[in-house]
């Protein structure tokens, strides 16, 4: 007699672990998405200008099309690999940082032999015989909105080795992007269609004999492992400050999972900013010991309530014994910036990131006046004040309704309080005593009328 196969039940998770596993291979961790810049990129293109004896010389541009987030000092860096055995004979406008094993060469030796170069920018100051248009600038890339002349970088480079036709080139692979730290994420170069340049009378279109594109996203979790800045809290009617939250950026030295910090009546603490200062590339924090050893705070006080308008006064304080931050920003978002009225001693741009609604401002300092956060100290904070005008059909104090949605500094998003600590507004006390003494008088009327009912 045969019997029957067992039938095999499998557990009841394994569909619901099959489908998670299915989704996991489209949705990566490494995906930016910013909501108030969902299109802000930095777009690589790679131009061909003329061909060689055994390869070409081409142009690579780097745009920051990022309304907000720039590259500051020491710069950017870009890596790529090879596909075949490619060199770098020359560059003008930047530079590889390392030469790499070209001892297969006798007599003119290549600038780079390297596999996987990394390119950098030239400093400021360089010789004219070997700059190019848009370069030299120390890898320093302003945001889009900022400066779009200053948001653009580029560098020459004579390739050997290579092909020398449309047919026989092979498009360099694995792009990665410093800034100057991680963050971005390159995704494969992508033939397009080639680019026009036009003479500088304007009469004249010559094009580029091949050119290809790469497109750099960032994310503020490859960026680093906790936040940089956070958000604190106040206004004229409530006496409480609401502080950034505790350990928003990590824990003093002190706590459990702490960072490292500097007291500001450390001994060591002037050997910290000389060695800060001394340095450009000393970009790891060294930060003031706070509750929530964010290197940047940013402080929103609500300051004065006039019958037609209301103030808010912001306050960036730098909390970085080893940083100037150079072209800062502030992206905050409030329901009533589309009636913004003034605004002191700040530059200022609106971005509407979800079409019409005009509720997301960009801020940044004035060239040669404030534009330079200093580092941690007296000189560290830059303040401005913003006027509003009321809608009398929106405007509130209620419900922290006068407090910013977001702030971000820099391009990344700062921590903010939770909403349940908010200062209240004065009236909600007062509310809350109309409305229980209500209550008790209707109880009391209904006990009365109960009485009389029965008596």
């Amino acid at each position: 007699m045969i019997m029957p196969a067992p039938i095999l039940r499998l557990p009841f998770f394994l569909p619901i672990l099959a489908i998670l596993l299915l989704f996991s291979t489209f949705l990566t961790p490494t995906e930016a998405y910013d909501p108030l810049d969902p299109n802000g990129n930095i777009t690589i293109k790679w131009d061909v200008i003329s061909w060689t004896a055994d390869g070409y010389v081409a142009v690579v541009t780097m745009y920051n099309f990022q309304q907000y987030r720039h590259i500051q000092a020491p710069g950017w860096s870009l890596q790529w690999g090879w596909v075949k055995k490619e060199v770098i004979w020359s560059m003008l406008g930047g530079q590889a940082t390392e030469q790499g094993d070209c001892s297969r060469y006798k007599g003119n030796i290549p600038h780079s032999c390297k596999r996987d170069p990394t390119i950098v920018d030239l400093l400021p100051g360089t010789p004219y015989n070997q700059q190019i248009a848009n370069c030299c600038k120390g890898g320093i890339l302003n945001s889009w909105v900022q400066d779009p002349t200053t948001a653009v970088s580029s560098f020459q480079l004579s390739v050997g080795a290579a092909g020398t036709s449309n047919k026989t080139v092979r498009l360099p692979k694995n792009f990665t992007l410093k800034a100057p730290g991680p963050g971005y994420t390159c995704g494969p170069a992508k033939i397009v269609r080639p680019t026009k340049f036009i003479s500088s009378d304007k009469r004249r279109v010559t094009q580029a004999l091949m050119t290809w594109n790469i497109t750099c996203t960032y994310s503020q979790f490859l960026a680093q492992k906790t936040p940089t800045c956070c958000v604190s809290l106040s206004s004229f009617y409530n006496d409480t400050i609401v502080s950034c939250p505790k350990c928003s950026c990590g824990c003093p030295n002190n706590l459990k999972g702490a960072q490292n910090c500097v007291e500001p009546n450390s001994p060591h603490l002037a050997s910290v900013v000389t060695n800060a200062s001394s340095s450009n590339n000393n970009v790891v924090p060294s930060v003031q010991c706070t509750s929530h050893m964010c290197p940047i705070r940013v402080h929103w006080h609500v300051k004065i309530n006039y019958k037609e308008y209301w103030r808010a006064k912001i306050t960036i304080t730098n909390f970085n014994y080893a940083m100037n931050y150079t072209n800062w920003n502030l992206v905050a978002q409030h329901p009533n910036f589309d009636n913004l009225t003034t605004i002191f001693s700040f530059n200022y741009m609106s971005i509407n990131p979800y079409g019409t609604i005009n509720d997301t401002a960009v801020l940044w300092g004035v060239k040669f006046y404030n534009d330079l956060l200093m580092q941690a100290g007296p000189s560290g904070n830059v303040q401005t004040e913003l006027l509003f005008r009321k809608n009398p059909s929106v405007f509130t104090f209620d419900k922290g309704w006068a407090f910013p949605r977001r702030i971000y500094f820099n391009g990344d998003n700062c921590v903010m309080p939770p909403p349940d600590a908010y200062p209240h507004s004065p009236n909600t006390g007062l509310k809350q005593g109309v409305s229980l003494f209500t209550t008790l008088l209707s109880i009391s009327l209904t006990l009365l009328s109960l009485c009389h009912l029965f008596a």
